[in-house]
């Protein structure tokens, strides 16, 4: 991983890089309004290389978050856009016969993609429907979820219908703050049936699959806020990863980050995406980023040096904690290290 390879101080997490695809909730912006510094850093990434977005969120179509990344600022058209609800009917084409009738839990986003995929969408588990697609819209209701483990009563494997979530994020960042996401809506169906669903975001591979073809990346850079999702996705998909400690995660869950979810940089905010990426150097137990100098000492972490840049106290403390290849629980670690500063909505 980046984190912990000997690289030239010269190079940034953009160096050889033909494709920088961003997820929008947490990196680019919160509820309606831009995050700082997102848009002019990924405007800047694209006047050398494609820059493409995606996004968990099902409730609106690809042209319409197009349309708000044009009034945040960003030069994007539909076609860059690759969306949860594209990739459930990517899922839907493999499961069910062209044009069978799918029962839709969710918003127009999904709706969309379903039906111009060719499929018949109805909203009732009596209008006896092949599949169910569920993606969040902040309008669902009880009678909705309810309508869906009407369908999904009898399990798939007994002759039961196939059931596919666009994604399972737990929380969404919103303007005022965290809001539950998809995921517990999802929790909600599978209480009641006792099933899980096939899952087409975040952090599954078929969103990322279907990015990487349509754009023709070699070298893609994927951008995120969650550790479960974002950077587990990715590294599942074999794609370079950035956390950006503008969103859902924090300085503490990157530390505590299991191998599965680990990324390649962590940034503070999307200026970092162009700066110098410090070299990681490591001498017996003590560990360097920049000005930041952490120890590892058997069960404790110290901070020997904290720097000028908090950012490289975070990176410095991960990369000594992970290096062990012992969970967090196994350390004392001090509150300094965790310390948070960064943005957040």
């Amino acid at each position: 991983m980046a984190l912990f390879s000997r690289r030239s101080p010269a190079a940034t997490p953009l160096d050889d890089v033909d494709l920088v695809l961003a997820d929008l909730d947490g990196v680019v912006y919160a509820g309606p309004h831009a995050l700082p510094y997102a848009v002019d850093s990924l405007n800047r990434s694209a006047q050398s290389r494609r820059l493409a977005f995606i996004t968990n969120n099902a409730s609106r179509r690809d042209a319409v978050v197009a349309a708000h990344l044009r009034e945040l600022g960003l030069r994007t058209e539909p076609g860059d856009v690759v969306t949860s609800p594209q990739a459930a009917v990517r899922l839907l084409r493999e499961r069910v016969t062209p044009g069978a009738r799918i029962l839709v839990i969710g918003g127009d986003g999904l709706t969309y993609e379903v039906e111009k995929a060719g499929f018949v969408v109805v909203r009732s588990a009596d209008d006896a429907p092949a599949a169910v697609v569920q993606g969040f819209a902040p309008e669902l209701g009880w009678a909705d979820l309810a309508e869906a483990a009407y369908a999904l009563a009898l399990p798939e494997e007994e002759g039961g219908i196939p059931w596919i979530a666009t994604n399972t994020d737990w929380t969404i960042p919103q303007a005022r703050g965290i809001a539950p996401g998809n995921g517990t809506l999802v929790s909600a169906v599978h209480t009641a049936v006792g099933r899980l669903a096939t899952v087409a975001g975040k952090p599954e591979t078929p969103i990322f699959e279907e990015a990487v073809a349509r754009f023709g990346a070699e070298r893609p850079l994927f951008i995120g806020d969650r550790l479960d999702t974002d950077i587990a996705g990715a590294q599942a998909s074999g794609i370079r990863s950035a956390l950006v400690l503008t969103g859902i995660d924090r300085p503490k869950h990157v530390l505590a980050a299991p191998t599965s979810s680990r990324p390649d940089y962590i940034l503070g905010d999307l200026r970092e995406l162009h700066e110098p990426y410090p070299e990681v150097t490591t001498a017996g137990d003590v560990t360097t980023v920049g000005g930041a100098r952490v120890q590892v000492d058997g069960a404790d972490v110290r901070i020997l040096e904290e720097g000028d840049r908090p950012i490289d106290l975070v990176r410095a403390g991960a990369a000594a904690i992970w290096s062990t290849g012992r969970a967090i629980y196994g350390f004392r670690v001090p509150e300094r290290l965790y310390a948070d500063p960064f943005h957040r909505p």
